[in-house]
C-alpha cells in the first residue's frame, strides 16, 4: 500500500503533467500545502522530496518551490547519418544554418551554445581494435558539448576519434577554434577525398557515473543511454569513432526500417 507522501506525490505529479500546475509556477507555500491535503508539513516535505528527486519541481531556497521547466527533448533516428551526408557537399552558407543537434531537437542554431575541445592521444587496446591499428597510434580526439542557450545541462557527452595521420591532411581539422564545423564530420571528412559508406551504431543503457550524472543534470534514478558510432568509409576503412552519452530522461531514440515487399 502506497505510503500518504507518496499518494500526495502522486496527486501533484498528475496536475503536473496535465498541465494544471504550469512550468515555472510557484507551488503554495509547504503549509498551505498541507492543509490543502490534510497532512502533517514533514510529510508534505517527503512529497516535495521526491518530486525535486524526479526533477519534476525545483527548490529555491527562501522563495519557495517551483514547476521545473522541461527540458528540450532530443529524437535521435536513423535517418539523420542520410541528412548528414546531403548536407555535406552543400555550399557553405547553406551548411552554416543548421545542424545535427537542430535536426534532432527541432531548434535553432541561435538557440544553441556550443563548446568543443581537442587532444591528441594514444590508441587503447579498444579503439585500435576498431579501427584496425596497431595500439599506440595517435588519434585525435574530440570533445563536444551542445546546450540549450538558456539551458544548465548539454543534449549530450561526445567524445570522437579520428586517426590523426589522416587528419593531418587537412591541418583545419586539427584545431577546436574551427568549431562548429558546418557540415560536421561528414564534410570534414569530405575535405580529406573521404566518403562514408555505412555508420554503425551500437545502444545500451546503463546507470550514470557520478561525472556523468553531474554534467547532464540528471536526478538520482535516471540511466543513459552509451553508444557508439563507428563510421567506415568506401574502401571499408573505420575512419571515426564516436561514444555519445545520452541523458535518458530526454532523449528517444526512433529506427524505422523499410521492409521489402513479398
Amino acid at each position: 500500500m502506497a505510503k500518504k507522501y507518496e499518494r500526495i506525490a502522486e496527486a501533484l505529479r498528475q496536475d503536473i503533467r496535465a498541465g494544471q500546475l504550469r512550468p515555472g509556477e510557484k507551488l503554495p507555500a509547504e503549509t498551505k500545502l498541507a492543509e490543502q491535503y490534510r497532512t502533517s508539513v514533514p510529510t508534505m516535505r517527503d512529497a516535495l522530496r521526491e518530486l525535486h528527486a524526479e526533477g519534476l519541481i525545483d527548490k529555491r531556497h527562501g522563495i519557495g518551490n517551483f514547476v521545473r521547466k522541461p527540458r528540450p527533448r532530443v529524437e535521435r533516428n536513423n535517418e539523420r547519418h542520410q541528412w548528414e551526408k546531403d548536407r555535406a557537399r552543400l555550399v557553405q552558407a547553406e551548411r552554416e544554418k543548421t545542424g545535427s543537434t537542430e535536426h534532432d531537437t527541432g531548434l535553432t542554431v541561435s538557440d544553441l551554445a556550443f563548446k568543443a575541445d581537442f587532444r591528441e592521444v594514444p590508441a587503447n587496446e579498444d579503439l585500435a581494435a576498431v579501427f584496425s591499428v596497431p595500439e599506440g597510434t595517435l588519434l585525435l580526439e574530440r570533445n563536444y558539448r551542445t546546450f540549450p542557450r538558456e539551458g544548465d545541462a548539454p543534449f549530450s557527452l561526445v567524445t570522437s576519434y579520428l586517426v590523426r595521420e589522416v587528419v593531418s591532411a587537412n591541418p583545419d581539422l586539427l584545431d577546436a577554434a574551427n568549431e562548429p564545423w558546418a557540415g560536421g564530420t561528414q564534410n570534414q571528412l569530405l575535405t580529406l577525398g573521404i566518403e562514408l559508406d555505412h555508420i554503425e551504431e551500437r545502444i545500451m543503457a546503463r546507470p550514470p557515473t557520478a561525472e556523468e550524472a553531474e554534467e547532464l543534470g540528471l536526478q538520482k534514478g535516471v540511466s543513459v543511454f552509451q553508444l557508439r558510432k563507428i563510421s567506415t568509409d568506401t574502401t571499408d576503412r573505420v575512419v571515426e569513432v564516436s561514444d555519445v552519452i545520452l541523458p535518458g530522461d530526454r532523449t528517444e531514440m526512433v529506427f524505422t526500417t523499410p521492409l521489402a515487399r513479398w
